[in-house]
């Protein structure tokens, strides 16, 4: 597995388990009386994604030792970005144009949240993928 594929798992898989956990809480529970709870929430998901990844991201450099970017690498990394790009800007669209109208904040906040890590799940599936599939742009 090459360096930056390995990379893209470990952020893959850490952004999946730790926002599984707060959108399952978030849908199991009452809506929030205020958004400073929410904030609460998010704030200690945000803080256990940073250090799962944090982790990660050291564990692969130590075991892989790292490695320079060449021109394929950066090309996956582009098609990753602009396909997640397009996710986000559906997402965004959906929360800023259509949302305000019908739904409450704290479901607005929550749905935006939602269609970035989507985007960034994405960015870093098509990365995977693009690996494992041998794409060369």
């Amino acid at each position: 597995m090459a360096y930056r594929e390995k990379l893209a798992a470990v952020n893959f898989t850490a952004m999946a388990l730790v926002y599984a956990v707060y959108f399952t809480i978030v849908a199991t529970r009452p809506p929030e009386a205020r958004l400073l709870d929410m904030l609460w929430l998010f704030g200690m998901v945000a803080t256990a994604h940073a250090l799962v990844a944090i982790g990660g991201n050291l564990a692969v450099r130590i075991q892989s030792g790292g490695g320079a970017a060449d021109e394929r690498d950066r090309a996956i990394e582009r098609r990753g970005a602009s396909i997640a790009y397009a996710v986000l800007l559906v997402g965004m669209i959906l929360v800023g144009v259509v949302m305000p109208f019908t739904e409450a904040p704290g479901k607005i906040v929550n749905t935006a949240l939602f269609a970035i890590v989507i985007a960034e799940l994405t960015h870093q599936g098509v990365i995977l993928l693009s690996y494992r599939r041998g794409w060369h742009g």
